[in-house]
């Protein structure tokens, strides 16, 4: 199991486990989450491009993983993950460096 393949079984098996136990309020949280990413005002792509770039600003590598695999399924391509690299850079200082290396290389393994 690669990298990619491992996170998302990972993720599917505790979102399964955190609605399991029928708190309403994660429940309307994973709603509101889902629902702000769909196409709207802003395209759902764009919309990618921003969760990212927060994502690796607040330096969460679980939800750079995540939101690097929306960009892939959306047909972001490298030279534009590496500019959104670039703006997460110098919005949140060089702190984001680290995860930026990690976001690289998970990029790799989704692109192949």
């Amino acid at each position: 199991m690669n990298a990619v393949e491992e996170f998302n079984a990972y993720r599917s098996k505790m979102n399964e486990r955190l609605m399991g136990a029928d708190n309403l309020v994660l429940k309307r949280l994973f709603n509101l989450d889902t629902n702000t990413y769909e196409d709207g005002a802003l395209p759902a792509v764009t919309k990618e491009m921003l969760g990212l770039v927060a994502s690796m600003v607040l330096r969460c590598d679980d939800c750079i993983k995540y939101h690097l695999g929306k960009c892939y399924e959306l047909g972001v391509s490298t030279p534009q993950v590496y500019e959104i690299f670039a703006v997460a850079n110098i919005v949140g200082g060089t702190i984001v460096i680290p995860h930026t290396r990690r976001a690289a290389e998970y990029w790799d393994v989704l692109v192949g």
